[in-house]
């Protein structure tokens, strides 16, 4: 007899979800709100042509072919076919993004068609100084009588290695054969 009310025991018991529904109820419209704030923001980049020819085909049709050096030390903007146009060195300890805005905004004035850029770093170059020259050399702003609106600089960039720093191999002594 002990058996079947056991057994009538469990099978009236019923399941209570209404704490999980109220869970529920409270979690969908918390998730959906916070949503909206998540966003992602793509830019695309572009590796600079490895294949001599074609680099040197590209850079025989156009007036420049502009590159940032980002140095820990300094930013060099040069031109790939005639040399540095504006080695800027830090302020501060830090880099001086407005005059590299400056330099980049009369080379553009110069050259109003170059979209293109080349960013080039060395490996130990924090993060956040690539993304910060990736906006300066991108968009500026530009006062249009009492209006600030973004004006296009260089929105097609490349990204890649800079050439080994030549003012911190001299400053130190060292030559190409070993120390001196």
């Amino acid at each position: 007899m002990s058996r079947r009310s056991r057994r009538r025991h469990t099978a009236d018991a019923e399941i209570n979800i209404t704490a999980f529904m109220n869970l529920m109820v409270v979690l969908v419209p918390f998730l959906l709100i916070t949503a909206v704030f998540s966003q992602i923001s793509i830019l695309e980049l572009n590796l600079p042509a490895t294949t001599p020819a074609a680099q040197q085909q590209q850079e025989d049709k156009k007036p420049i072919v502009l590159e940032v050096l980002i140095y820990n030390n300094r930013l060099e903007v040069v031109d790939r076919q005639t040399g540095p146009l504006k080695i800027i060195p830090n302020t501060a300890g830090k880099h001086d993004f407005n005059t590299l805005v400056k330099t980049l905004k009369a080379v553009k004035t110069r050259f109003p068609d170059i979209t293109e850029i080349t960013l080039l770093l060395e490996p130990s170059t924090p993060y956040e100084v690539l993304v910060t020259t990736m906006d300066k050399v991108r968009v500026t702003k530009q006062v249009v009588g009492t209006d600030v609106q973004n004006a296009e600089l260089f929105p097609d960039i490349a990204i890649g290695d800079a050439p080994p720093d030549q003012q911190k191999s001299s400053s130190t002594g060292v030559t190409k054969g070993g120390a001196a």
